[in-house]
């Protein structure tokens, strides 16, 4: 089945237009595991009725958006004034300025994210030539757009052929490292501390990270918990051995013995070489003639 967009519009650069649709990136549905809340008497499942303390329940019919603006007073906005509100600038991606792919800090992306395709063939040679100067030049596109009711500051990256766009934090809605000072605590340590702890940082370095080999461990025991429960089976959990409390410094070393164990299972066997001439045997020498 083709995935479905989730929101066509425009990939704005200047008087550049260029007709995109967006698809979730995060493929949720592939590893989620839903719980549904239930009477623990007979197991039904639990429903939450809308309802209004004068009428009682009331349909989705009857049900309007509104603004507190004092205590117990609303305002009412309903969707025709708030589709007023919006203009052919928010059906677009409103590019502001390039910058370096790694100016941008990782604590401003709000985890959600997008692929953006050209819409139709019209837009596909701009489409390219954008996403392989993006390429060219290791940057990233800093943007505006109108997504779920509101204005989002984004950011558009080359992906593989795609250009991706994440939903960044505003600034104001970040929380500043210093709000946090009072739980840090100045420690005292020595160089030999320091010097184990690169050397544990070094073991475990690696040229590249292969993110597939990573998977949601603890939604597959989901799965087999249910499936056990489902066959009627117990399933037995492993136990867990409780962490351990020692001495940083031992930990410290034990952890680089470890590390560095794994890092040598994992080295390619080395290639045997050619005897070298230390090994061999020197040649008989020819006898001079008399």
């Amino acid at each position: 089945m083709a995935a479905r967009s989730s929101w066509k519009g425009f990939l704005q650069l200047s008087l550049v237009s260029i007709p995109v649709k967006a698809y979730t990136a995060a493929n949720s549905a592939a590893s989620s595991i839903s719980l549904n809340q239930l009477h623990a008497e007979c197991h039904s499942r639990i429903r939450y009725q809308k309802t209004c303390p004068i009428h009682g329940e009331v349909t989705q019919d009857e049900i309007v958006m509104g603004y507190e603006y004092a205590k117990g007073q609303y305002v009412v906005v309903d969707t025709d004034e708030l589709e007023k509100l919006r203009t052919e600038g928010d059906k677009a991606v409103t590019i502001d300025s390039f910058v370096p792919a790694t100016e941008i800090d990782p604590i401003y992306f709000s985890g959600k994210n997008y692929y953006l395709a050209p819409d139709g063939p019209a837009g596909q040679k701009a489409y390219g030539l954008l996403q392989q100067a993006l390429v060219d030049g290791g940057l990233c596109g800093v943007a505006r757009v109108v997504l779920h009711g509101r204005e989002q500051l984004v950011t558009i990256r080359p992906l593989d052929k795609l250009i991706s766009m994440s939903i960044l934090s505003y600034d104001a809605e970040i929380k500043k490292p210093s709000a946090f000072d009072d739980e840090i605590v100045t420690a005292e340590y020595s160089a030999e501390e320091m010097k184990l702890t690169k050397t544990l940082v070094d073991a475990t370095t690696a040229a590249a990270v292969d993110l597939t080999q990573y998977k949601d461990e603890y939604t597959a025991k989901l799965v087999k918990l249910i499936e056990a429960k489902v066959e009627g089976r117990e399933l037995v959990a492993v136990p867990s051995e409780p962490m351990p409390v020692i001495n940083l410094m031992e930990a410290l070393r034990a952890s680089v013995e470890k590390a560095q164990s794994a890092a040598g299972a994992k080295a390619p066997p080395a290639k045997k070489m050619a005897a070298s001439t230390r090994d061999r045997k020197p040649a008989p020498r020819k006898k001079k003639s008399g």
